[in-house]
């Protein structure tokens, strides 16, 4: 009887794992503003090949306290998807609105290629997605943003659109006076200006382009009609699901809408409002010129943003692309990888003996 030792794990067998930690040191080691570009760049890539991609609508388990979603797709070489929950109350409970990690594959023989924490990474793609929509769609020249809602998002939306649309200034409101506040500690160092305001009334005066993220999973109305005039471009990333959103209807009847995925969009974001028939663009169309963006200055554009897979797959696709510069992962063993495939129940009792000697 062979009392030798199981092998270790092959090179294929062990999954690059991209902690918490590692996320954090990687993007200090890159720096923030750098890797919001990078991660712009790389999403923009992949809209520009939209249709290569697997696309289908989240899979989403609602509750009475929140919702937990799977996002999928593929480009028919790497699979990818994130889970990833949105749980408002638990602010409250001392615990992240939004957690969340992701996978991607090699769709030739199914092995995992990367494993990665993403609460930090989809706050991070979610502010690089806004800007790099904003390039195309705010009007030129914009320098004011205001940010309604100073949670989890806010502080990356703003050093988004300051490397990626060149904003210098930003005017902030949230209900709750001790958001904002957190947010000024945190912006101060940003090389930006930073206007506490009262009131939505005060944020958005003098302000081009308007981003509303606020986390309450209801119908709400944060920005009013009366609020938005012409010119303005409008960032609504906080309506991301059925039953939540944040600008008043007459708001969509005014504006030119963009949406990354509309039979996504059209279930959870602003635009669930309005009729299966409202006209909206695809963004992937303008990165690609088959659509226009911005038509005129007077316009007034709405990025209707929920979210989508493809994003997500971009930005595991840039994670995975620094792991050798930054170092910044482990191996993990996640892959049963016995000498012979077809002998799983054999490395079982090999490793029994190895453990007993």
């Amino acid at each position: 009887m062979s009392t030798a030792k199981a092998p270790p794990p092959s090179k294929l067998a062990m999954v690059p794992f991209v902690s918490v930690d590692h996320m954090m040191k990687l993007v200090h080691a890159i720096g923030l503003e750098q890797v919001l570009i990078g991660l712009a760049e790389y999403i923009e890539q992949d809209f520009r090949r939209w249709e290569m991609f697997d696309k289908t609508p989240r899979v989403a388990s609602h509750s009475s306290e929140g919702v937990i979603e799977l996002m999928p797709t593929s480009d028919g070489e790497v699979y990818g998807f994130k889970y990833v929950n949105g749980h408002p109350k638990n602010t409250k409970e001392g615990l992240q609105t939004v957690t969340a990690f992701g996978l991607l594959a090699n769709v030739g023989n199914g092995y995992p290629v990367l494993l990665s924490e993403m609460t930090l990474l989809t706050a991070l793609r979610t502010a690089a997605m806004s800007a790099l929509a904003a390039r195309y769609l705010a009007p030129e020249g914009a320098r004011v943003m205001a940010v309604i809602g100073n949670g989890a998002q806010c502080e990356f939306q703003v050093a988004a659109f300051k490397a990626i649309c060149g904003i210098d200034r930003v005017r902030l409101f949230d209900v709750d006076p001790r958001a904002t506040s957190k947010a000024l500690v945190n912006i101060e160092n940003m090389g930006i200006d930073v206007v506490p305001c009262t009131s939505v009334e005060d944020a958005v005066s003098g302000a081009s382009i308007i981003t509303t993220c606020t986390a309450d999973k209801q119908y709400a109305t944060i920005l009013t009609d009366n609020l938005v005039g012409s010119g303005v471009h409008i960032n609504a990333i906080g309506g991301d699901c059925p039953g939540k959103t944040e600008l008043h209807h007459d708001i969509l009847l005014r504006a030119n809408i963009f949406v990354e995925y509309p039979p996504q969009t059209r279930v959870e974001g602003e635009i669930q409002q309005l009729s299966a028939d409202h006209p909206v663009t695809e963004l992937w169309r303008v990165f690609l010129g088959e659509a226009p963006g911005r038509s005129d200055r007077a316009e007034i554009t709405l990025f209707d943003s929920v979210g989508f897979a493809i994003e997500d797959f971009s930005a595991l696709r840039f994670v995975r692309d620094q792991l050798q510069k930054t170092g910044q992962y482990m191996n993990l063993d996640l892959l049963a990888d016995p000498d012979d495939p077809r002998d799983l129940f054999g490395m079982l009792s090999r490793a029994k003996l190895e453990n007993s000697g």
